[in-house]
């Protein structure tokens, strides 16, 4: 090297400037990456989740350009970012100032949380924004209104809040804005109105979302798409949409739209799907719908159109979808409908209409859905249906259709579905119809159908459910049944059928109920029953024979119901492998020997155990005291011996019945035994009753003895000891005297539980500051007893309120229920009957719906507490023996426990219903015709007519519509001071929306709560139907009420309509579905499942 540079580079000077060029070398290599990737990188550091995806994000790179999910320019400006389904767990970056011309940017459903930033705009050269499907929260910035290059902005299925920026309108490029599924608020901005270029507007989800829809909407005459489903969006649909002539779908179900459908609909000449349906819309179907040709899906269910369906829609050639179903149309079905060939789904269910079926209906070849129940169809079913060769599922139950089932319905070769059930058809079932290998239900019950059932029906194999009860057939339950494996559910009953039982039955390896009560099937009991049996009832028939020893077999039978007939023998011990059985009745048969103690082994045997009017003899079995859940004994009319200790430990039992036996010895000295009825006694010479008090003349004659006894022992005492007791007497009239609610020391208390307290505990409480509620014949107080538990006291009006007293000991010490109030016990004396219940501590139905929180209960609350009641009449209506009528259904008797679960309370006015008769459920009363209370009685009530179960069951109706109006029956606010009822039916007979009626605090809820309450109120109308006759049973109305719930609604928007792109939605228009189990309206439930 040469020396003048060895020299040059050892020199001092020298050697500190190549140090800091190699400093500052190193320094810059290590920020080498340019202001756009330290922008990204800052922007990755604030988030909390997995960042591996962006691992290739290299802060040692000169440029973000090869990083994963990030565009550049040819010259090397970061253009695009687009980041897909990660999880990022952090804010949306606020920092890309830097990216100067960033056009688009997607960070969808990564799990982005916090706000939307203010900064985004900065990012003026935007023309793509998605950040859909994260978790952001906060208003939508004014800022992002500053983005006049913007395209495309989704923001939906997000918790966004707020307003909808009114500054939308400067978005002057903007050609697609998805807002939906997210939490906004206010009303659409009329600079909407702005957006000329718009093709798709999505803001539906958003159910606070209000006011009505601008006029200024049909400004953006480019409109293709425009959804705002499951809004609160109010008022009419405005004229100006008719100037949307490229619009092809409008989405605005479950909205509160009302008024009518605007004529000028006629204009959108590109309209493929109208979907209305849930809303308020009124007035009649515009006839200028039939001017859109390109119309493919048209439903408008469950509003309040009104008028005859137009004639014009047989223009509407590329139909596919009609549901005009739950609406007020009345007139006929068009006959033009068979000009719709591409017509695959109509259903007009739940309106008015009237005429017949017509026939043109035929025409339809690729219909798949036929629903025309609940109308007021009549005629003859078109001969010609059989032409509909596709059609899957068909409806018409609940007319007035006569005539034979035409024998061209089995041409239906895909039928999956049939309900012709509660018309007037007659004739024989078509043999041929059980040759449809894809029917899965077949629901013919309530008409008048004879004949025989044919043996074709084993060639139903697909068969599910066959409902052919209450007709008139005749001939044998046809062997071939045995074919059906999957049979499930048979209900036969209340026809003529003879014969035996087929054992092939046994086949029917799925077979859960089985229903053949009331016919006249005769044999025995089949050997060998399918296993898989939960319910069975063949009573009411002429079954002979013994009951036979593989009746062990069926372990998950739960209901056993063989009375009625002329079975014998004895009971098979084998019956003890029942081990889920909770009901068996044996009554009225000839079975004779001893009664197995095998039956005292089953430990779910809890409702109830009937072997009366048989020949039974020897002792009760010892093991019957195991049966510490059985609620109803009855061992009446056999020749029983021995005493009846065995059952003195029954602690659940509300009725028990061993009269007309051989029974002997003393009766057990315990409440429940003392409160019996003689006549459950009676005609059993052995029994005696020793020191224990039965009758009220027993309890006479016993105080009156213990009061000579003490006169005599007070007379043989000392002149002194007489004034003494003189004084003390004296000092006691003095007390009465202040409080007459203790004039009469001498109380007879019953306690059916373990409660300590005295009287007096009971009596001092009774003051006017702890009354809790009156009744119709008492008085309630809400009493703490000394141990600090809480009771609720009814103090009976008077003391003639004998009767009521004595009616609600004798009803509410004979059942009990989840949902029926649980009497405790009872206290009386000359003056004063008080009756002992559970204290409930929310007060009544009635007091929530109109007391200091006035209908603060939302509705899934109110539907568990009428769902409730109604559980509670069925027990009383159907599975109490003999049946109990309530009487005074109302609010104010429906109390509320801890979790607002409902008890039925105020036994007062029950009555047992009439034993004489054929008819188990239509059996007068033998009580005074006029009781209960005013505003809850039936028309019955005001008239000669009889008093029936019905009656409760319209009671329990205007409690529904209380329920679902928050107005009391007697509201003095409604119009002309009419009655609840009257003021509804005139409201509806007036073609008016029907959510009007609705409780204000239940009104803009969503699908599916909206078609609940409006099942609900169909229910209640079938409930408080002038005619006793037209009412449905309580069973019925439970299993209706259930269903609206338990049915898959399908109605509701699905996923293309709230995230597929346009064509996804186009090519599947969200028809509703048919739901095979039921149609989608509550009152299928009364057609299908009235029994569960």
């Amino acid at each position: 090297m040469p020396a003048t540079l060895r020299n040059l580079l050892l020199s001092p000077n020298i050697f500190s400037i190549t140090l800091l060029l190699s400093i500052n070398s190193l320094f810059f290599s290590c920020y080498s990456i340019d202001e756009q990737g330290q922008a990204l990188l800052a922007w990755k550091n604030s988030l909390n989740g997995s960042t591996d995806a962006l691992k290739s994000w290299n802060p040692l790179d000169t440029s973000p350009c090869n990083w994963f999910g990030v565009r550049c320019s040819s010259n090397g400006e970061v253009v695009e970012i687009t980041l897909k389904e990660l999880d990022f767990q952090g804010p949306l970056p606020s920092n890309f100032q830097s990216l100067k011309s960033l056009k688009t940017l997607i960070l969808s459903s990564s799990n982005l949380t916090g706000t939307i930033p203010k900064e985004f705009g900065q990012y003026r050269e935007l023309s793509f924004v998605d950040v859909s499907g994260n978790s952001l929260s906060g208003e939508i910035p004014e800022e992002l209104c500053r983005l006049n290059k913007l395209q495309t902005l989704s923001l939906n299925t997000n918790f966004l809040e707020g307003k909808i920026p009114s500054g939308i309108g400067n978005l002057s490029s903007l050609v697609y804005l998805t807002l939906y599924d997210n939490q906004l608020s206010g009303e659409i901005p009329k600079s909407i109105g702005s957006l000329i270029k718009l093709e798709i507007f999505r803001a539906g989800g958003n159910k606070n979302l209000n006011g009505e829809l601008p006029w200024e909407i049909g400004n953006c005459t480019n409109l293709v798409m425009l959804g705002l489903a499951e809004t609160s969006i109010t008022g009419s649909l405005p004229s100006s949409i008719g100037m949307l002539k490229r619009i092809q779908t409008i989405v605005l179900y479950t909205s509160l739209l009302s008024g009518p459908i605007p004529e000028e609909i006629g204009n959108c000449s590109e309209l493929q799907n109208l979907y209305l349906y849930q809303n308020s819309i009124t007035g009649s179907i515009p006839r200028r719908i039939g001017e859109l040709s390109k119309l493919q899906s048209l439903l408008l269910w469950q509003n309040s159109l009104v008028g005859s369906i137009p004639d014009e829609l047989r223009s509407c050639r590329e139909l596919t979808v009609m549901d005009l179903s739950e609406n007020l149309l009345t007139g006929k079905i068009p006959k033009s409908f068979g000009e719709l060939s591409k017509l695959q789904e109509l259903q007009l269910s739940v309106n008015q209409l009237s005429g017949t079926i017509p026939s043109e209906i035929s025409n339809c070849m690729d219909l798949t859905h036929l629903e025309v129940d609940n109308n007021d169809i009549s005629g003859e079913i078109p001969v010609l249906i059989g032409n509909l060769k596709s059609l899957t599922l068909f409806f018409a139950w609940q007319n007035r259709l006569t005539g034979n089932i035409p024998e061209s319905l089995s041409d239906c070769q895909e039928l999956q579905a049939v309900d012709l059930s509660y018309n007037n058809l007659f004739g024989s079932i078509p043999r041929n119809i059980f040759g449809l290998r894809n029917l899965t239900k077949l629901l013919l019950l309530s008409n008048d159908l004879s004949g025989f059932i044919p043996p074709d029906i084993g060639n139903c194999t697909s068969l599910y459910r066959l409902r052919l009860n209450h007709n008139r057939l005749a001939g044998t339950v046809p062997s071939e049944i045995g074919n059906l494996k999957s049979l499930n559910f048979v209900d036969l009953s209340n026809n003529r059928l003879v014969g035996a039982v087929p054992p092939s039955i046994s086949g029917c390896q799925n077979l859960e109920f089985l229903d053949l009560h009331s016919n006249g099937i005769t044999g025995s009991v089949p050997d060998t029953l399918p296993t898989s049996l939960q319910f069975v009832d063949i009573s009411d028939n002429r079954l002979t024979g013994q009951l036979p020893h593989s009746i062990g077999s069926l372990t998950e039978l739960t209901k056993l119901n063989l009375g009625k007939n002329q079975l014998s023998g004895s009971i098979p011990a084998e019956i003890l492998s029942c081990s889920k059985l909770q009901l068996l009745d044996l009554g009225n048969n000839g079975f004779s020997g001893e009664i197995p103690k095998q039956l005292g082994q089953i430990p779910s045997l809890e409702i109830s155990l009937n072997l009366s009017c048989n020949l039974f003899s020897g002792e009760i079995p010892s093991q019957f005291s195991g049966l510490s859940k059985l609620g109803i004994l009855d061992l009446s009319h056999n020749k029983l011996s021995g005493n009846l200790n065995t059952l003195k430990n029954l602690e659940n039992l509300v009725s028990l019945n061993v009269s007309f036996n051989d029974l002997s010895g003393e009766l057990p000295n315990t409440p429940f035994f003392r409160q019996l009825p003689l006549s459950d006694l009676t005609a059993n010479k052995g029994l005696y009753i020793s020191g224990g008090v039965v009758t009220p003349a027993d309890r006479i004659r016993s105080s009156h003895n213990r009061s000579v006894m003490k006169l005599i022992t007070s007379i043989l005492i000392s002149i002194s000891g007489v004034l003494l007791l003189l004084a003390v007497y004296t000092l006691v009239r003095a007390q009465i005297a202040s409080n007459i609610l203790r004039e009469d020391d001498n109380w007879e208390m019953t306690l059916y539980q373990k409660l300590e307290f005295s009287v007096d505990d009971i009596v001092k409480n009774l003051t006017s500051s702890n009354v809790i509620g009156t009744g119709s014949s008492g008085v309630v107080y809400r009493v703490a007893i000394p141990n600090g538990e809480t009771l609720a006291v009814k103090k009976m009006w008077s003391s003639e309120e004998s009767g009521a007293f004595n009616t609600e000991i004798q009803t509410l010490g004979s059942i009990r229920h989840k949902n029926i109030i649980r009497l405790l016990g009872w206290g009386s004396n000359r003056s004063l009957k008080l009756l002992f219940y559970d204290y409930l501590p929310n007060g009544s139905l009635s007091s929530l719906l109109h007391g200091a929180g006035k209908g603060g209960a939302d509705w899934e609350a109110r539907y568990d507490v009428v769902l409730g009641v109604a559980h509670a009449l069925a027990y009383l209506h159907h599975d109490c023996v003999p049946a109990i009528l309530h009487g005074d259904v109302k609010a104010m008797n429906v109390l509320l426990g801890p979790g607002y679960e409902p008890y039925l309370a105020d036994f007062g006015l029950a009555r047992i219903v009439n034993s004489i008769g054929d008819d188990d459920f239509s059996k007068t009363s033998q009580r005074p015709q006029l009781a209960g209370s005013y505003g809850y009685m039936a028309p019955e009530h005001a008239s000669m007519q009889r008093i029936t179960e019905k009656s409760d069951v319209y009671s329990f109706g205007v409690v529904l519509l209380e329920v679902l109006t928050g107005r009391h029956p007697l509201d003095p606010t409604l119009p002309g001071g009419a009655h609840l009822v009257q003021w509804i039916r005139e409201h509806l007979a007036r073609k008016r929306d029907p959510v009007d009626i609705l409780d204000q605090k239940l009104r803009g809820r969503a699908d599916p709560t909206m078609h609940e309450m409006l099942q609900t109120l169909a229910v209640a109308f079938l409930c408080v139907s002038t005619r006793a006759d037209d009412r449905p049973m309580m069973k019925d109305v439970v299993a209706m009420l259930t269903e609206i719930r338990h049915v898959e609604t399908a109605r509701g928007e699905p996923e293309l309509l709230k995230g597929g792109g346009l064509q996804s939605i186009l090519a599947s228009p969200p028809a509703r579905k048919a739901v095979l189990q039921g149609s989608s309206n509550c009152s299928f439930a009364f057609s299908e499942d009235s029994m569960q």
